[in-house]
């Protein structure tokens, strides 16, 4: 007789399975793998990109940050109005006031770029003083053996940059955009070799 005419039947689970479906699932660890290459080669293009368009065109990008700033000044004096309107708001009359004074800050940093960049640098000049001034009471109140000739030295450095940051808070901004899209250009080559590593290690793993 022939193999099948015995009358008897093979199991289901043994007839159900095919070798395509025997074969492993991925594991955890190469879809992290897998997940992690991908996002870390695509945020190390998108920083190198911002690293050259801002080195390259510094006003540029200070310009679009300044645009930013005063958008966000006008928004926030429109949420203050929109306070105006609620019954359960007691500080109607200074919201109304301090929405108002929001927008017009907002159009006038829109209008006069300028002023906004020299804002921004003058903001950065005056919180590099100020964190200069607490390293060196810090460095001055500790101990030799903490750090204190390293403390003191680097406040005295965030000074003077502050100092020079707050006298001409344009043209040092834009230097500082330069630095910055500079070190942007770096970590983005940093993020596009890591993502490419990672790579490597997963088709090693398969």
């Amino acid at each position: 007789m022939a193999p099948g005419e015995h009358g008897t039947k093979p199991s289901p689970g043994y007839a159900a399975t095919s070798p395509s479906e025997h074969r492993a699932a991925p594991s955890p660890a190469s879809w992290m793998l897998a997940s992690s290459w991908q996002s870390t080669l695509v945020v190390g293009v998108l920083t190198l990109i911002l690293g050259i368009i801002v080195s390259f065109h510094p006003t540029g990008s200070l310009n679009v940050i300044a645009v930013l700033f005063g958008v966000l000044m006008i928004l926030s004096g429109i949420f203050h109005l929109i306070r105006v309107f609620e019954p359960a708001e007691l500080n109607r009359v200074w919201a109304g006031i301090s929405g108002l004074l929001f927008i017009v800050i907002g159009v006038i940093l829109i209008r006069h770029l300028h002023l906004t960049r020299a804002l921004v640098g003058l903001f950065i000049g005056i919180t590099w003083i100020v964190q200069g001034l607490g390293a060196i009471i810090g460095g001055a109140a500790g101990d030799a053996r903490g750090g204190r000739g390293w403390w003191i030295a680097f406040g005295l450095v965030s000074i003077v940059a502050g100092i020079v940051v707050v006298a001409t808070p344009t043209s040092s901004l834009n230097v500082l955009a330069v630095l910055l899209g500079i070190w942007f250009i770096i970590m983005g080559i940093f993020e596009i070799a890591g993502g490419l590593i990672l790579r490597h290690a997963l088709r090693t793993t398969q």
